[in-house]
């Protein structure tokens, strides 16, 4: 395990110079007090407090019920005793449909929940909405591919990017993110060459989620890489627990496999 006490704070220069260095950066998904101390012990580079606590702490079906207050909530129980991790937290849903409710809420996830970046799903559309919160100091994480607030409108949990045009709008898209100031970019479930191709395409970093290896980080959901997640498991996702047996082991093992760019294999990409 990790030596807690060694481990200097993440920033966003540190991700920057990881990716300079081609070092990957190891991000799971944390929700609360107990799981931070544990992940930061096993050398987690980067939180992501997700709006996915909606369907694995609170039941729902999606994402879209999870609001304001939730995030809020669960960001500080990080914060509270985190001390290493970088934490990005989700601006949940209808909290950004104009520049300056997304910085008016960008803004409360900062000073109320303790988050150093924010994360807004979609592309192009949403550089306003960049543009305005990183205009006054507070950096942003952008999201393409597989939005899951707007699963309705994309018809289910499905690949993006498969055909020609769809695959040069998610590059026109990380572009327009880029150029509107967001700071690094998740990308979910798209074709590994895909994202490796938008990897090379842009200077700040890339985090991949069902994006194959070619990303300059990795992340999964908590739940989902310790085989909680009831039911059939996504493409990409790995059960460390399954291969180590404790929750402490199968981290390490996370962070160990996405560092030396084992996770993920061919099996887990598009």
């Amino acid at each position: 395990m990790t030596d807690e006490l060694n481990q200097p704070r993440v920033t966003l220069a540190t991700l920057q110079d990881m990716q300079r260095r081609g070092e990957k950066i190891a991000s799971l998904t944390c929700y609360d007090s107990s799981f931070t101390l544990l992940l930061e012990a096993a050398g987690i580079d980067v939180f992501i407090i997700g709006d996915s606590l909606g369907m694995v702490l609170k039941g729902h079906e999606t994402t879209v019920p999870v609001t304001m207050a939730d995030m809020l909530y669960h960001a500080a129980n990080v914060a509270r005793v985190g001390r290493h991790a970088y934490r990005v937290v989700d601006m949940p849903y209808m909290s950004y449909t104009n520049p300056d409710q997304a910085l008016a809420n960008a803004a409360r996830l900062m000073g109320e929940g303790g988050a150093d970046m924010v994360k807004l799903e979609g592309g192009t559309s949403m550089a306003a909405a960049v543009e305005e919160i990183v205009s006054h100091g507070i950096p942003v994480c952008g999201h393409i591919g597989l939005l899951p607030q707007s699963i309705e409108q994309l018809g289910g949990y499905k690949v993006q990017g498969r055909d020609a045009a769809a695959a040069a709008a998610l590059l026109e898209d990380a572009r327009s993110l880029e150029e509107a100031g967001a700071a690094l970019l998740v990308m979910e479930c798209i074709p590994a060459a895909l994202a490796e191709q938008i990897t090379a395409a842009l200077s700040i970093p890339t985090i991949g989620i069902g994006a194959g290896p070619g990303c300059d980080g990795q992340v999964l959901v908590l739940y989902d890489m310790l085989g909680i997640t009831p039911g059939k498991p996504a493409t990409f996702v790995k059960d460390f627990l399954e291969e180590t047996g404790t929750i402490h082991a199968a981290v390490e093992a996370y962070v160990r496999s996405v560092k030396d760019g084992s996770y993920p294999a061919p099996e887990h990409c598009f």
